[in-house]
C-alpha cells in the first residue's frame, strides 16, 4: 500500500481510516493529485475554501501543509471521511485550527470564495450538493471538481449548469480531469426527500439524496425482511442502517426492544430518525428511549453500556468507487466485540462475497438461514467463553 503523497512541493504520509484496516487501498487518487496540481499551477492564494467529498484528507492536509492559515470549510456525509481527515492531519503534525467542519445538511457559511470538490458516485447526491452551493455562492465563484476522465461527459456538464453554473473540463492528466464550474448566482431549492411505501410491512420510507436504495426496497433488504431471526431480543443494532428499514421492522417484531441505528452516512441517520418518527414505532407501554441514532464508523464509538443481543447487518462492499470487503470485516469484528454472550449476528450478502468464511473465522460458527440465486442470509452466534 502506497502512503507517500507527493505533489509539487507538498509531501505527506496519508492513510485510510482506520489506519489499521484490512485493505491495501491508498488514501487518495489521481483526481486528488490533479486538483492540488491545478491549485499550485494557478498560484491560487489562500481564501475561504470549501472542500467537499475529501475521502480521507488528501485535499485538506495538502492545503494545510501548503499554508497552515488557509481557511477551510470541510463538508462530508461520511463519518469515516471526517475521522480520516483528522487522523491524517494529526499524523502529519498539522493543526486543524484553520478548519470548520460541516456535514451534508449543515448550513454552509456565506463566506466561501472557492470550492474544491471530488465528484461523488451518486449523481443525485451531486445535484443536492450543487443546489446547496447555489444558495450561498455569489455569482462568479469558482468551483473545481476532480474526477476520472471517463466519468466526465456532456450530460454531467449539463447537470452542473442546471444546478450551479456553466462548466468546462481541463485536459486529461493521469486519466483524470478538473472541471471548472462558475456559479451563476441563481438560488435553487433543495431537492425533496424521496418517499415510498412498503405495504406488506405497513411502513412508509423516506430517503435523503445520499442514502442507498433511493426510491425502492433493495433486494438484499427484501430477503432479509422475509427471514428475520426468531426469538426474543431486548437490544438490537441495525448496523449500516441506511434508511432504517431493518431496524423499523425489528421494532414491529420485537416491540419491547430498544433499537440502535448506526451508519457512516449522516444522511442515512437523518433518514432513519425521520422514518422512526413518521411510522410511530415507540411502544406506548414502555418508558424511556426506545431508539438511538449514531453517525459513526461501524460500532467504534457506540456507548460501552450498549450490549446488544441481536445485530442486523447488510454490509456495503464498496467505499466510494473502490470494491472492498474491509468494511464487512470491521462490521463483523465490531459486532462480535459488542454482542452479549449468546447474542446473534444476522447478515445478508451477495453469495459470491463468501461472508461465511469471515464469520466462521471470527465467531467459530455460521449457519445459512436462507438463500436465493443471488443472496444468502447467514447467522453467527457469540458463544459463551469456556470456563
Amino acid at each position: 500500500m502506497t502512503t507517500q503523497f507527493s505533489v509539487a512541493d507538498i509531501e505527506l504520509e496519508l492513510y485510510r481510516y482506520p489506519a489499521k484496516q484490512e485493505s491495501n487501498l491508498q488514501a487518495w487518487d489521481a483526481a486528488d493529485e490533479h486538483l492540488i496540481k491545478h491549485i499550485q499551477e494557478s498560484q491560487q492564494h489562500p481564501v475561504s475554501t470549501a472542500i467537499i467529498n475529501d475521502s480521507f484528507g488528501a485535499l485538506s492536509t495538502a492545503l494545510t501543509k501548503h499554508n497552515p492559515d488557509w481557511p477551510l470549510i470541510i463538508e462530508t456525509d461520511a463519518k469515516t471521511s471526517q475521522l480520516g481527515i483528522k487522523q491524517n492531519l494529526q499524523h502529519n503534525q498539522l493543526s486543524s485550527d484553520n478548519i470548520q467542519w460541516c456535514n451534508s445538511r449543515d448550513l454552509l457559511p456565506v463566506s466561501i470564495e472557492l470550492v474544491l470538490m471530488k465528484l461523488p458516485k451518486n449523481l443525485n447526491y451531486l445535484a443536492h450538493q450543487l443546489d446547496r452551493l447555489s444558495q450561498i455562492l455569489p455569482k462568479g465563484t469558482t468551483i473545481y471538481i476532480g474526477a476520472k476522465a471517463k466519468s466526465i461527459n456532456k450530460s454531467l456538464l449539463e447537470l452542473l449548469a442546471k444546478h450551479l453554473g456553466t462548466a468546462t473540463a481541463s485536459l486529461t492528466w493521469k486519466k483524470t480531469r478538473v472541471i471548472t464550474c462558475i456559479s451563476d448566482g441563481i438560488v435553487r431549492a433543495l431537492p425533496a426527500e424521496t418517499r415510498w411505501s412498503v405495504p406488506e410491512y405497513q411502513l412508509t420510507i423516506s430517503n435523503l439524496s445520499n442514502v442507498f436504495a433511493a426510491n425502492k426496497l433493495d433486494i438484499g433488504a427484501r430477503i432479509m425482511l422475509e427471514n428475520m431471526p426468531k426469538g426474543e431480543f431486548n437490544s438490537i443494532v441495525d448496523l449500516g442502517c441506511g434508511n432504517g428499514i431493518l431496524g423499523l421492522r425489528a421494532k414491529q417484531l420485537y416491540p419491547t426492544a430498544t433499537i440502535h441505528f448506526v451508519d457512516d452516512s449522516e444522511m442515512a441517520i437523518a433518514s432513519a430518525r425521520k422514518n422512526w418518527q413518521f411510522n410511530h414505532l415507540d411502544n406506548s407501554s414502555l418508558e424511556g428511549e426506545q431508539a438511538s441514532f449514531h453517525w459513526d464508523d461501524c460500532l467504534t464509538h457506540l456507548d460501552e453500556n450498549v450490549c446488544p443481543d441481536l445485530v442486523l447487518c447488510n454490509p456495503p462492499f464498496h467505499q466510494g468507487e473502490a470494491i472492498t470487503d474491509h468494511i464487512a470485516w470491521q462490521m463483523f469484528l465490531d459486532a462480535f466485540r459488542k454482542l452479549k454472550e449468546g447474542g446473534i449476528l444476522h447478515v445478508v450478502g451477495n453469495r459470491h462475497l463468501a461472508y461465511h468464511v469471515k464469520l466462521k473465522r471470527i465467531f467459530k460458527n455460521c449457519t445459512t438461514v436462507a438463500s436465493n440465486g443471488k443472496f444468502v442470509i447467514l447467522q453467527a452466534q457469540k458463544m459463551p467463553k469456556s470456563s
